[in-house]
């Protein structure tokens, strides 16, 4: 949860007997600001369908890595068709670089095409697995 902090001209009483010069004649009035803002830890989910020469290569080994290094909890698997599948759920930043991750993919794979669903999030912490 966030603390609200004051700014320094919030309070009037840190007025009172001095002279600051523009400030001093006018009244303040008390603005309170959240001191943070929680963006990065806003929890999301997202579906990938990676298409191109992504068998064969430790795509799916490569996901896994880069999944626990960012601590996004998911699955990963190939297709029949070709491609690989993906769901991931984690903190939106990590799930950012995860999926920067994807796009590049291991040596040896060819990243052609990334289809991207957005899901709700679960709120599980199941780690990540290679099915």
């Amino acid at each position: 949860m966030c603390e609200v902090r004051r700014n320094r001209f919030s309070d009037e009483k840190a007025f009172e007997g001095r002279d600051e010069g523009f400030f001093s004649h006018a009244r303040v009035r008390e603005r309170s600001k959240p001191a943070c803002y929680h963006t990065h830890l806003l929890r999301i989910a997202r579906r990938y369908v990676i298409g191109g020469r992504v068998q064969g290569v430790g795509f799916r080994y490569f996901t896994q890595a880069a999944a626990e290094r960012e601590g996004v909890h998911g699955w990963v698997r190939n297709r029949p068709d070709g491609s690989v599948e993906a769901s991931a759920e984690g903190e939106s930043e990590s799930i950012d670089r995860f999926e920067r991750s994807i796009r590049h993919g291991p040596p040896g794979a060819r990243v052609e095409q990334v289809e991207v669903e957005h899901l709700v999030p679960e709120g599980r912490s199941t780690g990540f697995s290679i099915k």
